[in-house]
């Protein structure tokens, strides 16, 4: 079956993008070394589940991703979304027997949504 392998995250000022994702995920961002202004993630280690990504400049005004990051504690994430720069956009809602879900923005305006896996939620 098909599935995501990779995601592209389009900002307006890569700098600030990075120090956004590196502050608030610990992920390892660095420059392509290709013709274009593009900027790899590595979002985890190869052994762990998940899919790694890039950085792009955005360029169409209304281009963006959405993409769910897996995290230990939504509540504890929402709180540094926040510090560095970003925002909530919904509350942390269960999703029952999945986990805890919410929708964020980044520096960028662009939405994404953290999930922390827990089976008994209600």
């Amino acid at each position: 079956m098909p599935r995501v392998i990779h995601f592209e995250i389009c900002v307006d000022d890569p700098d600030r993008a990075i120090k956004f994702y590196e502050k608030v995920f610990g992920w390892k961002i660095g420059k392509w070394g290709g013709p274009l202004d593009y900027w790899l993630i590595e979002a985890g280690k190869g052994e762990e589940p998940g899919i790694d990504g890039a950085l792009m400049k955005r360029m169409d005004p209304r281009a963006t991703t959405i993409n769910t990051i897996s995290v230990p504690s939504v509540g504890e994430f929402i709180k540094k979304i926040e510090k560095a720069g970003g925002k909530r956009i919904t509350k942390k809602e269960a999703i029952p027997g999945v986990g805890y879900f919410a929708y964020c923005q980044d520096t960028e305006g662009n939405t994404f949504g953290i999930m922390e896996s827990d089976k008994l939620a209600k």
